[in-house]
């Protein structure tokens, strides 16, 4: 099942436009949780050995940016607050982040064949609680505008991000090729941005729309760039 069809409180209705768009560069975004496995004192053992016959630009980590990356278009008018289903199996969440309206209800689906123990971190609202196989468990985002951290007490390495946008008007996550398409219900100006772990990649973009799709996508979204390594002295 494509994962926009689990994300039903922005489904597109039969008469939204779409806004069309590209990103790039997000090969060189790092997932929190594999800069912490790196440091010694984390105890993060891998068992991976690298394989010299591969080139090493195909052995560096990147994002799975159909779950990890989400595009937001924000506008006068919030998109309609729904019940969002999130899937939490395989060590993962899917998606791994995204951006709701205030109050919206998140349902996490546990499809693993173990319990899982979800928490929300420094959010008294969602403290940690067993959810069995099959099992769901509802939470609804806080007022205000703020980003929320989920972890899991059975399984350390899945985290989650959550960000709450009381303007969040359509949200969408690329394709593989980093593909795009916002579906937005009435026509005017929004601001387009990409999330990746609870904040912001990138710089926005201001898109005005008429009542038909707008393509953007010969100017693509740079959500991240090369890191510049250091003169050595």
């Amino acid at each position: 099942m494509s994962l926009l069809l689990a994300v039903v409180a922005f489904a597109p209705s039969a008469h939204a436009m779409k806004i069309k768009g590209r990103i790039k560069g997000y090969m060189h975004l790092l997932n929190p949780v594999w800069t912490e496995a790196k440091d010694p004192g984390k105890h993060g053992y891998s068992f991976r050995e690298p394989v010299t016959t591969v080139p090493a630009r195909f052995r560096k980590l990147y994002p799975d940016i159909s779950k990890e990356i989400c595009i937001i278009a924000t506008g006068v008018e919030a998109a309609k607050k729904d019940k969002i289903l999130i899937r939490v199996g395989g060590g993962r969440t899917t998606p791994v982040s995204i951006v709701v309206a205030p109050g919206t209800e998140l349902q996490f689906k546990n499809t693993d064949a173990f319990t899982h123990r979800l928490f929300g971190v420094d959010v008294n609202t969602f403290s940690e609680s067993e959810t069995v196989k099959g099992g769901l468990r509802t939470w609804a985002v806080p007022a205000g505008v703020g980003s929320y951290e989920i972890r899991d007490g059975a399984a350390p390495s899945l985290r989650m991000w959550v960000v709450s946008e009381p303007n969040v008007a359509a949200i969408s996550y690329p394709s593989k090729k980093g593909l795009f398409v916002l579906s937005v219900a009435q026509p005017g100006d929004y601001n387009v941005q990409a999330y990746f772990a609870g904040k912001k990649v990138g710089e926005s973009m201001d898109v005005t729309v008429r009542r038909r799709d707008i393509d953007i996508s010969r100017k693509p979204f740079i959500v991240a760039t090369k890191a510049k390594k250091k003169a050595k002295k």
